[in-house]
């Protein structure tokens, strides 16, 4: 008997835990501590599918940089939640509606005659197939990402300078005043 699937619904059950108190916390620090939780967790689910490069990612992208990056944010902002709105059901109403479908979508997909579905077969995929793959036939979507993340790295330098202030004044100018 494999210990593959205890460890697959014990995963499965960790992520569910951490993402709903992710979404159920005031404290945005919290909120995104949890979400690490739940990108880690997503990242041991990866890994014992046979995915070690897709773990790989979500630790180093997810888990790590986006979350760290949200968590400065949080900080250097000092946003505080510290508005009580309460329980009510106008709030939830529009969650439950959209919600409840696809949770509905959901168990039914989960829960039907599994002799329908066709057994696929595992593959693993390093980073030399999957950056051929990409590479080789999705090259201009990956240039124009490129490009895309290049204008918003010079966007936040822009923006981190402060694009209001002026420049100092140089040495002939400096020269002519004196």
């Amino acid at each position: 008997m494999s210990l593959q699937p205890a460890i697959f619904y014990f995963l499965a059950a960790f992520i569910l835990v951490s993402t709903g108190l992710a979404i159920t916390r005031r404290n945005l620090v919290h909120v995104v501590v949890f979400l690490i939780f739940s990108f880690l967790g997503s990242a041991m689910l990866f890994f014992l599918l046979g995915a070690p490069f897709l773990a790989a990612l979500e630790v180093i992208i997810y888990a790590g940089a986006i979350m760290i990056l949200f968590l400065f944010v949080i900080m250097m902002l000092r946003v505080d939640l510290a508005e009580k709105t309460g329980l009510s059901l106008r709030r939830w109403l529009p969650s439950i509606v959209i919600g409840f479908p696809f949770l509905a979508l959901s168990a039914l997909a989960v829960f039907r005659e599994p002799g329908s579905a066709e057994i696929l077969k595992s593959a693993t995929v390093g980073p030399g197939g999957f950056g051929r793959f990409v590479f080789e036939r999705y090259w201009l979507a990956v240039e124009i990402i490129s490009i895309l993340l290049l204008l918003a790295l010079l966007a936040a330098v822009l923006v981190g300078r402060g694009g209001n202030q002026k420049a100092s004044p140089t040495e002939s100018e400096a020269g002519e005043e004196s």
